[in-house]
C-alpha cells in the first residue's frame, strides 16, 4: 500500500458524526477500521474533541492503531506528534513504535513526560534512545539519566543538543567522559554550555584542531596546562604500572557503580523501576546496575544482595528475585548470566523452585539473611 495521505476532516462533532464512527467502529473491514482511524484524526485537528467523546477516542485511536498497517501508523504519529488532544497512552504506544513512527513523537509530542523519556531510554532501543537525547529542550533530570546510562552514542546525540536543559554538573560528567569517548570532544567544544574551567580541562586530551576551536572562544591559562600536564607526567614516571593500573580501575569501578546508582534512583522516583531492568542490565554486562536495582526493588540492603550473590548455593538470590517479582520460570537463564559475571557464583548448590508469592519470598530472603550459616 502507498503511503497514505491524511486530509483533515471538514464535519464538526455533531451525533451523526458520532454515530458513524461508532457504525465504522462496529464494522470487522480492515478498510472501515483505516477510515474511521483517519476520519478522527482529521476531527481532532479541526478542533479539540468534547469531553464526553474523548474517552471513547481514546478507546478507538488504540484499538485501531494497535491492528493498523505501518503506512497508516506512521501517517498517524507525524498527524499528531505535536498535538495535545490525543490520548497519552497512544503517543506512548506509538513511541515504542518502530523508530520510524516513533521519532517524530519523540521529537515533538509535548504529552510525553520525563517518565515516559526516561522509560524509553530503559525499554527501548538504541536508536529510541538516541531519538530521546535529540530533543529539543530536554528537561535536565533526562540528560542526568542519560549521562547515567553511559552510553557512547547517546551522550554524543545529547552533547550535540544545544536547546536541552544540561546543568553545570552534567556539562563536568560530559567533559569527563570524553577522556574515553572521542565523538563527545568536538561537539563539547562548540557547546553554549561550556565554560572556562571546563574548556581548560577538555583542551588536554583533545586535538590540534579541536584546541583551535576552544582557543578562539575561551583564553587558556597555559601555566595552568603546563602544571597539569607536568603533574600527569611525574606521576607516571615515577609510579610503576603495575602499582598505578588498580588504582585506576578501583576509581573506575567507584565512578560506574556511583553512576548506576544514579540511575536507579531516579527511576523508582519516576515509577519506572521494573524487575525487567535486572535482565537487561545482565545482557549488558552491567552487573552493579543488577546488584543494585535488585535492592532498591525489594527493599534489601546493599550488603544483603552482596551476600546472596557470592553464597554458596543460589537459594537466596532465588527468593530476592521472586520477593521482587522476576517469574521462577526466568530465573534459570537469569542465574546463567549472573554466574557468568562473577566467575561462578554463586555456588553450585541450586534452589528449591516452592512455589510462593512475592511476599513469602521476600520474607523468606530476610529470614535467611538473619542466618548467615544457611548461605
Amino acid at each position: 500500500m502507498s503511503v497514505v495521505q491524511l486530509a483533515p476532516a471538514r464535519d464538526g462533532w455533531d451525533d451523526r458524526t458520532v454515530a458513524q464512527m461508532l457504525t465504522l467502529a462496529s464494522s470487522r473491514s480492515a478498510e472501515d477500521r483505516q477510515r474511521l482511524l483517519l476520519k478522527v484524526t482529521g476531527l481532532c485537528e479541526a478542533g479539540a474533541p468534547p469531553p464526553t467523546v474523548a474517552p471513547l477516542l481514546a478507546d478507538i485511536f488504540l484499538t485501531l492503531t494497535a491492528q493498523a498497517e505501518r503506512d497508516i501508523r506512521l501517517a498517524l504519529a507525524e498527524r499528531i506528534a505535536g498535538a495535545d488532544w490525543a490520548p497519552a497512552a497512544l503517543v506512548n504506544m506509538l513511541a515504542l513504535d518502530e523508530i520510524e513512527i516513533a521519532r517524530p513523537v519523540i521529537t515533538a509530542s509535548p504529552l510525553l513526560k520525563d517518565a515516559d523519556l526516561i522509560r524509553l531510554l530503559i525499554e527501548a532501543t538504541l536508536e529510541h534512545q538516541i531519538a530521546v537525547a535529540r530533543r529539543p529542550r530536554l528537561s535536565d533530570a533526562v540528560c542526568d539519566a542519560i549521562i547515567d546510562r553511559g552510553e557512547a552514542v547517546t551522550m554524543t546525540a545529547l552533547a550535540s543538543n544545544r536547546t536541552a536543559q544540561i546543568s553545570d554538573a552534567a556539562m563536568r560528567r560530559l567533559v569527563d567522559q570524553s577522556r574515553r569517548v572521542a565523538g563527545l570532544r568536538a561537539p563539547l567544544t562548540r557547546h553554549p554550555r561550556l565554560n572556562q574551567d571546563l574548556a581548560q580541562e577538555l583542551y588536554q586530551w583533545v586535538g590540534q584542531a579541536l584546541r583551535q576551536s576552544i582557543g578562539e572562544r575561551f583564553r587558556i591559562d597555559d601555566a595552568r596546562l603546563n602544571a597539569a600536564v607536568q603533574q600527569s607526567a611525574a606521576v607516571a614516571v615515577g609510579t610503576p604500572e603495575w602499582r598505578a593500573a588498580p588504582t585506576s580501575r578501583l576509581a573506575e569501578n567507584r565512578e560506574r557503580a556511583e553512576m548506576e546508582r544514579r540511575l536507579v534512583d531516579k527511576l523508582q522516583a519516576a515509577g519506572q523501576l521494573r524487575p525487567g531492568l535486572l535482565v537487561r542490565a545482565l545482557r549488558e554486562q552491567r552487573f552493579e546496575l543488577f546488584e543494585q536495582a535488585l535492592a532498591a526493588l525489594g527493599g534489601f540492603s546493599d550488603a544483603q544482595v552482596r551476600q546472596a550473590v557470592r553464597a554458596p548455593t543460589a537459594e537466596a538470590l532465588y527468593l530476592a528475585c521472586i520477593a521482587v517479582g522476576v517469574d521462577k520460570a526466568v530465573f534459570a537463564s537469569l542465574l546463567v548470566e549472573v554466574r557468568k559475571l562473577t566467575g561462578g557464583l554463586p555456588g553450585d548448590g541450586g534452589w528449591t523452585a516452592t512455589p510462593m508469592n512475592a511476599h513469602s519470598a521476600a520474607r523468606a530472603f530476610r529470614q535467611m539473611m538473619q542466618n548467615p550459616a544457611i548461605v
